[in-house]
């Protein structure tokens, strides 16, 4: 059977991001744990914020449509949002919005949800994220949920954003392997 195909998506832009690490794993536990998958990270730095102006129809800016591509091209999506007051971060919030505009290509999809903050780790960007994906017809799956306390020991990243924790990484990949099944059996696969 072929593997399903997921884009990865993290809502912070800062280089040594906890959000971004979680990707990073995922991508690494795709390679060598979870069969069935693989996992691309993709960008959304270079988006310019959603001005409806720089359509020319049905055109997007270069950095829109690859972006739009990617997400038309996958069977699923991993999104690693951070939570910035209690919602999603403004980076993830526009790439979403772009992916949105007619014709919608988040539409159908499957999707996951992990996190990495403090206090609760991240949980309300999650259900404010699952909120935007009812209007978008999102799937989220709904367990195994994850969100961790990065801040709380032990050390759950290293100084790079690299997650370190190996109960956080057996997590994670429960998630990737509940995204897959999830993905199977919307595509009537499973």
């Amino acid at each position: 059977m072929a593997s399903i195909q997921v884009v990865a998506i993290s809502g912070s832009l800062r280089k040594a991001s906890n959000s971004t690490g979680l990707i990073r794993s995922a991508i690494e536990l795709s390679k060598n744990v979870v069969e069935g998958v693989d996992i691309e990270y993709v960008d959304i730095s270079n988006l310019p914020m959603l001005n409806t102006d720089l359509e020319k129809g049905e055109t997007f800016p270069v950095e829109v449509e690859a972006f739009r591509q990617k997400i038309l091209g996958a069977d699923s999506v991993l999104f690693s949002s951070p939570e910035y007051n209690y919602s999603v971060s403004a980076p993830l919030k526009n790439a979403i919005d772009w992916a949105s505009r007619p014709p919608n290509v988040w539409a159908g999809k499957p999707a996951a949800i992990v996190s990495a903050g403090g206090g609760h780790g991240g949980a309300k960007s999650h259900y404010h994220l699952r909120q935007i994906g009812v209007f978008l017809d999102l799937h989220f799956i709904n367990k195994p949920e994850f969100f961790i306390n990065a801040f709380q020991p032990p050390a759950k990243f290293n100084s790079d954003g690299d997650l370190i924790d190996e109960d956080a990484k057996n997590k994670l990949k429960d998630i990737l392997l509940s995204l897959k099944a999830f993905t199977l059996l919307l595509q009537g696969k499973n």
